[in-house]
C-alpha cells in the first residue's frame, strides 16, 4: 500500500512567479496616472502564505481621497457623462479582454497578495471577473430596457469599498455596472489584497479609458471612511463585514446617498435523506472550504437530516482525508493559506470558543507550513443552536453540523440567524426544494449545488448580510435613477 501509495503521490506543479513584475512601490491611480500620496505615508502588502513583503503601497488620507473624487466628478460632468452609451460599451468590453489576455498574470498575482489557491484564481476568479464586464458592456446602450422608464440616467460618482477575500472579483462586480450604467468610480480595494486592484489600474490606462472614470485609492479603514462620507460622492456600494456595514448605514444616514450592502452570512446547506450524497459531499466540501472559507455565503452551517448523518459524515471525513493544504502557487493545492494574521487568530478565538461550548472538533491529518498563516479544514459536530459557531460568521475552513427530523425543523433552524444570504437544499424532489426556498430567509437558495455564480443573475441578503443586489438587471438598477413618472 504504501509503495502505491508513493507512486501515485502527487509531484509538485507550481505556477511560474515570474508571470508578474511586482513593483517596489506603488502609488494611488487618480485622474488616469499613478500619483504620490499627499502625506507620502504607505503601507506594506504581503503574501499571506510566506510573510513575504510583496510592496510598498501609497495610503491615501481625506486630501487623496477628495482628489480623487473630485476626478471623478470631472469625468462624470465631462467626456464620460456625455459620451454616447455604444461608446462607452466598447470600453467596458475593452476592459473585459484585456482581463482575459492578462488572465495568467492576474491569477498568478491574486493567489500571491491573496493566499488562496492558483486553480481557484485561474479557472474562477480571473474568467468570472471577465464574465461581468462582457455583460455589463451589452447593457451599456440597452437601460432603456433595464424596468426604469424610457431614458433611466447614471447616479454621479460611486464610492466602492471591497472585501479582501475576492479581489479582483468584487472589483468587477463593482465597477463593472457603474461604467456601463454612465457613473464614474473612485473605489478602495482591501488594505491586505490591493495588487490586482492597482494592475486593473494599468488596465484601465491600457484600454484608453478616459482620465478620472475609475480612481483607485489604497489604505485602511480610514481612507474607506473617508470615501463613504465624501459629500460629491452620490452612491456608496460596500462588501464586507457586517459590522463595517452598519457603520456606513450610520454615516450616510440623513443624506440623499444611495447604498449598496453586501455583508456577512452564516449559511445553511441542509441534506435530506433523499439527496444523492457523493453529489452532496462534493457540495458541502466547495460550500464551506472553497478559498478557505473565505465567502461571504460559505456554508458554515451544515444541517443532516437524522437518518442519514452518520453515512454524511463518514463520507465527508474521506473526502476531507484527500485535501491537500499548502503552496497555493502549487496547482495540486486545494486549501491555501488564511488571508491574514488577524483573521487567523479570529478563526482560533472562535474555534476554541465551540469546543468550550462543548462541540466535538475534527480535523483530517494534517502538516501545516512553518511559514505564513495557516488552518486546518475543520468540523465540529454536537453543535449546539446558541453555540458562537453557530451564529457568528467564522470567515475560515470551519464547519459546523447540526441534525434535522422534518422539513419544518430544518427550516427553523437554517433561519436561527442573524444573517440572510444564501443557503442550500439537497434533494432529489422538485417540489421540496421549490418549498423550501419559499421559507427559507436568504437572498439565494442554490438547489442541489452551492456556490455557483453568473452576472446575470442577482445576489443580495436580507437582515444583517445587507440590502440591495449586485449582478442581472437589479444590480444595474442600482446605478441609475429611474425616469418613470
Amino acid at each position: 500500500m504504501t509503495s502505491e501509495r508513493r507512486a501515485f503521490a502527487y509531484a509538485p506543479a507550481p505556477e511560474s512567479r515570474a508571470l508578474v513584475d511586482i513593483k517596489p512601490s506603488y502609488g494611488l491611480f487618480v485622474g488616469g496616472e499613478f500619483v504620490d500620496p499627499a502625506d507620502g505615508t504607505s503601507f506594506k502588502t504581503i503574501s499571506p502564505s510566506s510573510e513575504e513583503v510583496l510592496a510598498e503601497v501609497a495610503e491615501a488620507g481625506p486630501a487623496d481621497v477628495d482628489r480623487a473624487v473630485r476626478a471623478a466628478r470631472r469625468a462624470f460632468t465631462g467626456p464620460w457623462g456625455r459620451m454616447r452609451a455604444a461608446e462607452r460599451a466598447k470600453y467596458v468590453f475593452r476592459l473585459a479582454r484585456l482581463i482575459q489576455e492578462r488572465a495568467r498574470e492576474l491569477a498568478v498575482l491574486e493567489t500571491l497578495d491573496n493566499g488562496k489557491p492558483i486553480r481557484e484564481s485561474r479557472d474562477v476568479d480571473v474568467p468570472t471577473a471577465a464574465a461581468h464586464f462582457f455583460y455589463h458592456a451589452g447593457w451599456a446602450d440597452k437601460l432603456a430596457y433595464a424596468g426604469l422608464g424610457p431614458d433611466p440616467k447614471p447616479i454621479g460618482v460611486a464610492g466602492q469599498v471591497i472585501p479582501w477575500n475576492f479581489p479582483l472579483l468584487m472589483l468587477s462586480w463593482k465597477i463593472a455596472p457603474a461604467l456601463a450604467a454612465g457613473n464614474t468610480v473612485v473605489l478602495k480595494p482591501a488594505e491586505t489584497t490591493p495588487l490586482t486592484a492597482l494592475l486593473f489600474a494599468e488596465l484601465c490606462q491600457q484600454a484608453d479609458l478616459p482620465p478620472g472614470v475609475v480612481n483607485i485609492v489604497t489604505g485602511a479603514g480610514a481612507t474607506g471612511q473617508a470615501l463613504v462620507e465624501h459629500p460629491d460622492v452620490d452612491k456608496v456600494a460596500f462588501t464586507g463585514s457586517t459590522d463595517v456595514g452598519k457603520a456606513i448605514a450610520r454615516a450616510i444616514a440623513g443624506t440623499d446617498k444611495r447604498v449598496t450592502l453586501e455583508l456577512g452570512g452564516k449559511a445553511a446547506n441542509i441534506v435530506f435523506d433523499d439527496a444523492p450524497i457523493d453529489q452532496a459531499v462534493e457540495g458541502i466540501v466547495n460550500g464551506i472550504f472553497f478559498n478557505q472559507g473565505h465567502v461571504c455565503c460559505a456554508g458554515s452551517r451544515l444541517l443532516v437530516q437524522e437518518s442519514v448523518y452518520d453515512e454524511v459524515l463518514d463520507s465527508l471525513r474521506r473526502r476531507l482525508g484527500t485535501l491537500r493544504l499548502g503552496d497555493p502557487m502549487d496547482k495540486n493545492t486545494d486549501i491555501g493559506a488564511i488571508n491574514s494574521l488577524a483573521q487567523l487568530q479570529r478563526i482560533r478565538e472562535l474555534t476554541d470558543a465551540g469546543e468550550a461550548d462543548g462541540a466535538e472538533r475534527w480535523s483530517p491529518p494534517c502538516e501545516l507550513p512553518e511559514q505564513g498563516f495557516w488552518f486546518p479544514p475543520t468540523v465540529f459536530t454536537g453543535v449546539g443552536q446558541s453555540s458562537r459557531i453557530a451564529q457568528e460568521e467564522i470567515f475560515g475552513p470551519v464547519l459546523s453540523v447540526l441534525t434535522f427530523r422534518t422539513p419544518d425543523e430544518a427550516v427553523a433552524k437554517a433561519n436561527n440567524t442573524p444573517y440572510g444570504l444564501s443557503a442550500g437544499v439537497w434533494t432529489e424532489k422538485g417540489s421540496r426544494i421549490l418549498w423550501m426556498a419559499s421559507k427559507l430567509r436568504a437572498g439565494v437558495v442554490w438547489a442541489n449545488t452551492f456556490n455557483r455564480f453568473d452576472p446575470t443573475s442577482p445576489f443580495g441578503g436580507y437582515k444583517e448580510s445587507g440590502f440591495g443586489r449586485e449582478g442581472g438587471r437589479q444590480g444595474m438598477a442600482a446605478y441609475l435613477r429611474s425616469t418613470d413618472a
